[in-house]
């Protein structure tokens, strides 16, 4: 055998145990491993009302659960329109229920005994119309007195028809388009005090989901505008692990997959479970320092840790992944 061939025969060897070595021959079956990030959503707590902050309940670093106070806001500029609103709303249901009672029973009093008043007389206009008639029939009387008798009665029986109209008219209550314009103005009245109730309870908010404070953006004393954040939260579902694959291995990985996690500090046996797969590749960002996978595109991929609190958003990490059509 020459020297050329020896120095052939060395090389070939040489290739084929780098090959395996890197897994370049496509006989691997140890776990693909590529480099990424933690990555936490945060959650900033705003109130949509302007004002100076009052008091600041929390630090960062605290552990809050879902429901605790995190800050609250002056609300002396508040408190008198929700005042005003709640005396609107009972003005108009106070008036709503009058017009649904009718009169008063003091008035359904007097009108009552008007009617008995009335009914008296017109028993007596009857009796003297019967006595002018049996007169004018015997000649006793003169027609002129008969017909003023008659105008007596016919005059009390309208006056008691008229005090029992005014009787059924005032048990009544109101006609049905005032009572409908009133039921509209009490709708109004509390939609308008739901509006300033709702604002005051934006003053003093509530921690959305449980977890850490990461910031606090304001200090007592200051002035808040209208939207800004006061409190950053980190709810410990939020944090994420995100890697990024080439397109040769993209068809090993599915939604609900699981890979391995691990970093320096980390606990073992740390897992995640894949929960977003990008519809489409990019250039590897600078923040995965990998001379291989440098100026690759690549698929971005999200997995939720099992144990969360156990990572810190921007540490880097290995995730590790099986290998498709191994176990």
């Amino acid at each position: 055998m020459s020297w050329v061939e020896s120095v052939i025969e060395w090389l070939a060897g040489a290739l084929v145990a780098l090959a395996g070595a890197v897994g370049l021959n496509g006989m691997g079956t140890g776990p693909l491993e590529f480099q990424g990030y933690v990555e936490g959503e945060y959650v900033y707590v705003a109130s949509p009302v302007a004002a100076r902050l009052e008091t600041l309940q929390v630090a960062r670093g605290d552990r809050v659960a879902a429901g605790a106070p995190l800050f609250g806001l002056d609300r002396s500029g508040e408190v008198p329109p929700r005042d005003d609103a709640a005396a609107q709303l009972a003005q108009a249901e106070a008036r709503l229920a009058d017009l649904k009672k009718g009169a008063r029973p003091s008035e359904l009093e007097t009108i009552e005994a008007q009617l008995a008043q009335a009914g008296a007389m017109l028993e007596l206009s009857k009796a003297q119309l019967s006595r002018q008639e049996r007169l004018v029939g015997s000649d006793f009387a003169s027609q002129e007195a008969l017909d003023q008798a008659r105008a007596t009665y016919q005059r009390d029986q309208a006056r008691v028809a008229e005090l029992k109209a005014q009787l059924e008219t005032a048990r009544l209550s109101a006609r049905v388009d005032e009572i409908r314009a009133a039921e509209a103005e009490v709708a109004a009245a509390k939609a308008q005090l739901a509006e300033a109730e709702w604002r005051l309870d934006q003053m003093s908010p509530a921690a959305p989901q449980g977890g850490v404070v990461i910031d606090t953006l304001y200090r007592p004393g200051e002035w808040v505008p209208a939207g800004s954040p006061v409190v950053s939260l980190l709810p410990p579902e939020n944090i994420k692990v995100r890697f990024f694959v080439p397109e040769t291995v993209l068809g090993g990985i599915e939604i609900g997959a699981e890979v391995a996690v691990s970093c320096d500090a980390c606990p073992p046996d740390l897992r995640a479970t894949v929960s977003f797969i990008a519809p489409e590749a990019e250039y590897t960002p600078p923040v995965i320092y990998s001379r291989d996978m440098r100026q690759k595109l690549v698929y971005l991929v999200e997995a939720k840790p099992d144990r969360p609190t156990a990572l810190r958003p921007g540490q880097p990490v290995d995730v590790a992944l099986a290998r498709p059509g191994t176990v």
